[in-house]
This record gives structure tokens, sequence and C-alpha cells, in this order.
């Protein structure tokens, strides 16, 4: 079984090369299932409303995991209430609307786990990543509770990533860190067998800064007269990974970047 994990998806750029060409890919490349960050999708570039995941949904997206900015369109502490496919981090300080972890069904008939964490260093504040990621691994197991597990690691610092990449090894299919926007070149598999890369990058227009138009970004760091940030419209590339999981395992097979469309190499 493929599936397709989709970085932060950046504003109306994004949301068009998804919904243009995911459902293609899905056909070209086999996938059975499909995770997004979709955190960054509202036409501001932070946030995600109704209306946005119900078009991912019906784009080919599974499950919608955030980070830092779920709650910046204020519709969506009511929405996620009632969409168990839209997670938000796990380790938000309680009470928080919504669920962070969830257990779905794929086309196919596997019962696929989806975790959405967030890290502490640099980050919104929230409870401790590593002693939520524990207690959750002393109730959860992989084979018992889902098939497979897959896990957005929503942070900052490549050390604090590579770190829950190890720590997850062996007991999850997939750790993959989510935030930074650009796609990094390490996919691999760990010693225990579970895939991992330290950011899947965006689904946004790379002809900018971290998917944000890039002459307002460059006034902003110059501190001359600037507007709020605003996302980039360009012709965005889709950036994830695709992960071959192992039906007696759960764990990975293979996983390889995936990249199509935009600025960036075009593998697919």
């Amino acid at each position: 079984m493929k599936v397709l994990f989709l970085g932060d998806i950046v504003g109306n750029a994004g949301r068009l090369a998804i919904e243009q060409n995911l459902k293609d890919q899905i056909k070209k490349n086999d996938i059975a299932f499909v995770i997004a960050n979709g955190e960054n999708s509202a036409n501001e570039g932070v946030g995600i409303t109704k209306s946005i995941s119900e078009k991912l949904f019906s784009s080919g997206v599974d499950v919608i995991t955030t980070g830092n900015h779920i709650w910046d369109q204020k519709e969506t502490a009511d929405y996620i209430n009632t969409e168990s496919r839209l997670l938000r981090p796990l380790n938000l300080f309680k009470p928080s609307p919504g669920n962070g972890f969830e257990v779905y069904k794929s086309k196919n008939g596997f019962k696929v786990g989806v975790l959405n964490l967030m890290g502490n260093v640099f980050m919104k504040k929230c409870d401790d990543v590593f002693n939520v990621a524990k207690e959750f691994l002393l109730k959860k197991k992989l084979k018992k509770d889902y098939d497979f597990l897959f896990v957005d690691f929503h942070g900052e610092i490549t050390s604090e990533k590579t770190a829950m990449g190890h720590f997850f090894d062996g007991k999850a299919t997939l750790l993959i860190g989510t935030h930074t926007h650009i796609p990094t070149n390490d996919a691999r598999i760990l010693n225990f067998g579970t895939a991992y890369q330290t950011d899947a990058g965006m689904c946004g227009d790379y002809n900018s800064v971290i998917g944000m138009n890039k002459e307002n970004s460059l006034k902003r760091f110059f501190k001359e007269n600037s507007k709020k940030h605003f996302p980039a419209e360009g012709i965005a590339s889709l950036s994830g990974v695709i992960v071959e999981c192992d039906k007696e395992t759960g764990l990975a097979k293979n996983i390889e970047s995936f990249i199509y469309g935009g600025d960036l190499k075009n593998p697919h």
C-alpha cells in the first residue's frame, strides 16, 4: 500500500495545485491514502476554513493535519468538532477543540492512524511534545490499534524533528516534519523500519519566501514600507513523500520524495 503525504498547502496557489493535479497523481502513483498539512491553506496563508477543507477532501485528500496556525481562522474552532478528518496538534493545551489523533480506513480497507504533533522550540506554547508522544505510545500500538501510523511533527528545528523520528522508530510507519516549507533531502528508513524526512516542504509557489510574496518579504527584512505577509500567487509545486507500507509489519518498505509541478525539479 502506498501513502502520499503532502507538506503545508500555502494559499490559493497551493490549493489550486491540489485541485488541478492531485487526483491524476493518485492514479499515476497508485496511492491508497493521502494526508496533507492544511494549516496555511487560507487565502491569507494562515489557517484553514470549512469550505477550504471540503474542497481539499473533494480533490483527493483523506486527512488534513495542521500546526501553529490552526486557530487563525475563527470558524475552525467550531468546525473541527464536526469534522474528524481535520486534525490539530495533540499536544495543544487542554481543553482544545478537535482531536490530534484518529484512525481512518483506506480505500483498500486498512486502518490508518494519523497523529499530529507540534514542537516546543520556537513555536507557540503547548504541552511538552516528548512527554505527550511517550504517553501516546504507552496507550497505542502498531498492528494492534491500527495497521499503519503516520506522524506529522510540525516544528521549527531539525534536531527536535530528528529526535522524535528516532523515538518513533519501529513504532510508526512514517514520521515527517512540516512547518519550514522547504523539502529536505534526507528521506530514508530508520534502523527499525520507520520512514523519515525532516521536512516535507510545501505545496505552494517556490518563487517566493517560503510561500509568501518575495518582494514584500524583502521589504520587511530591510525594514522598508511593507504590508502584512501574503502568499505568492505563481504556479505551485506539490511537495511531500510517497511511502510504501508493509502490511505485515506496519512499517515502511520504501520512501521517496514527491515533487510535482512549479519551480522545483519534477520527477513525477
